[in-house]
């Protein structure tokens, strides 16, 4: 009996954040209230706060089940042994970028996230959160640059910091262009094309160099 019980909680729960998820999609974070949420679910407020505290940890439940891009970067991009990892690199941001248009559900969250979440004092938790997950996310990229770097795939004088935010500010603005603008861009066809870009900046772009101005004087 108890066994049941604990799958009824959660079925509950992921009922729950599975309707948050599409409420929010609809009205906005916002303008969306757990009420809102509890009706359309089919629950009671009550239900709501005996598995979460407040509409800011059912948005970081929600929120959690996808990851943001940079996220995503697998272990062998940081692993020593691992022969090609900006192959691997590109292996996962291609992945990215296709799955976005594959996945209704990510489709969805990242939608939520860039047009229709305000970060509100209410929301502070979440900004707190999102703002972890993307300084952990650059630095998996981050240190996933010197491992290619090591294994002679980029330049050894490389400015890894400025290349990471870079990479992350494109394939970011990318999504929110696409989801923005559905088309603009053929995320299924052309998402190789896309991250072989980044790479050719990384690979031949002078002022990505460390002190290119300095070098440049000489």
């Amino acid at each position: 009996m108890a066994r049941k019980t604990k799958e009824e909680a959660l079925e509950t729960r992921n009922r729950i954040i599975d309707t948050a998820e599409h409420v929010f999609f609809r009205q906005g974070v916002s303008r969306t209230s757990l009420t809102d949420i509890a009706n359309a679910a089919g629950v009671t407020r009550g239900a709501i706060y005996w598995h979460f505290k407040n509409k800011a940890d059912l948005f970081a439940a929600m929120f959690d089940r996808v990851k943001l891009p940079l996220d995503e970067l697998v272990a062998a991009t940081l692993d020593a042994r691992e022969p090609d990892p900006l192959g691997r690199i590109a292996d996962v941001l291609v992945h990215c970028l296709r799955d976005t248009l594959l996945d209704p559900r990510r489709r969805r969250i990242l939608d939520i996230l860039f047009f229709k979440c305000e970060f509100t004092d209410d929301m502070g938790d979440v900004v707190a959160r999102h703002q972890l997950n993307v300084r952990e996310g650059r630095e998996r990229l981050e240190g996933g640059l010197k491992n290619a770097i090591a294994k002679g795939q980029l330049h050894p004088d490389l400015d890894t910091h400025l290349a990471t935010g870079l990479m992350h500010a494109m394939i970011t603005g990318l999504l929110s262009d696409w989801l923005f603008t559905p088309g603009c861009i053929d995320l299924e066809g052309k998402a190789e094309q896309v991250v072989q870009a980044c790479f050719d900046m990384l690979k031949t772009s002078p002022v990505l160099r460390k002190n290119p101005l300095a070098k440049k004087a000489r």
